[in-house]
């Protein structure tokens, strides 16, 4: 495929690289990112789909599920397909709008990603230390509430990561070695003083996963010490099945998106092309992986989705039995 390397001067107009050093392999690497994209796209709308049609399934713990799989279809969303062109038709240009746009949805979804994760935590202590009272608690209105609270949170924080960049002026090239408008990537092509930005970026960075992991750690911390006064081993291995989804999720979540972070801004001797395969495979595996661990580990889930799997073999004509 041909080497798409320019430079403008139309200051509207910015070029993604995609993986620098490895064009060459743009192809083959476009393949597993397809495949994991594609099933992150099948199991996270499957999760809407069934828990939209079953009455049964519109409780707090899968409207959270909802939004956590709607987060999930839109963080990927709003990079990959760019990313695919990327790779399959070299289409490197976006204009300095759409860039910041991108910019914004991305991190804004990731933001309230991250709160929604906050919430299950909440909604799993509640199951375990005040069952009694959780359909009290925990409401579907209030899950909407929270759920707005956390969009209202992203869109505040995030906003002005874009602006601040909106009126800067930026070198000569335009060009972003990376797959997608990343903000600090976008930063560091700045020919002005992006103090302000990067400092805005990190410091968000670390008090929006500061602040949502004291509030998770904090839920574990009150599960654990109600799981210990419990004697029975049966409870205990209840409450740590009730919470296995979840934490699955949140190692998936933010070990590896806060690695991302520090070594795109301090990381100076890890390779370019190591940081940015990190951080797209960051947001690509976890949609692909949630709906599988929500789907075996909550059993009335999993049992919609065999009734609709039986259903779809019957009209093929297929006799299946789920085991």
């Amino acid at each position: 495929m041909e080497n798409f390397n320019f430079t403008t001067s139309d200051s509207s107009i910015f070029i993604l690289t995609g993986i620098p050093g490895l064009e060459a392999a743009h192809i083959w690497i476009s393949i597993p990112f397809s495949i994991f994209y594609i099933m992150g796209l099948l199991g996270n709308f499957t999760v809407l789909f069934i828990v939209g049609k079953e009455q049964t399934l519109h409780k707090p713990m899968y409207l959270l599920l909802c939004m956590l799989a709607l987060t999930d279809i839109t963080t990927s969303t709003s990079f990959m397909p760019k990313t695919l062109c990327i790779f399959w038709f070299n289409l490197k240009s976006i204009t300095m709008n759409g860039c910041l746009t991108q910019m914004f949805f991305f991190h804004a979804v990731s933001t309230m990603h991250s709160a929604i994760l906050v919430t299950m935590a909440f909604d799993r202590y509640v199951a375990i230390c005040n069952p009694l009272r959780y359909a009290t608690i925990l409401t579907n209105a209030r899950i909407a509430k929270l759920g707005l609270l956390g969009m209202i949170r992203a869109v505040l924080f995030i906003l002005p990561m874009p602006l601040l960049l909106s009126g800067q002026p930026f070198c000569a090239n335009h060009i972003i070695p990376h797959t997608y408008c990343d903000h600090i990537a976008v930063a560091k092509m700045s020919c002005g003083d992006i103090t302000a930005s990067r400092a805005y970026g990190l410091v968000m960075a670390f008090v929006i996963i500061g602040f949502d992991l004291t509030l998770i750690g904090l839920s574990y911390g009150l599960i654990i010490r109600a799981v210990l006064r419990i004697s029975s081993e049966e409870a205990h291995q209840k409450a740590l099945n009730t919470c296995t989804a979840h934490i699955c999720a949140l190692l998936m979540a933010y070990p590896v998106g806060l690695f991302s972070t520090l070594t795109h801004r301090f990381g100076h001797g890890i390779a370019p092309h190591v940081h940015i395969i990190l951080s797209n495979l960051n947001y690509l595996i976890p949609p692909m992986l949630n709906p599988i661990i929500y789907g075996v580990k909550t059993k009335e889930l999993r049992d919609k989705v065999l009734k609709y799997i039986c259903r779809i073999y019957s009209f093929c004509g297929t006799d299946f039995k789920p085991a």
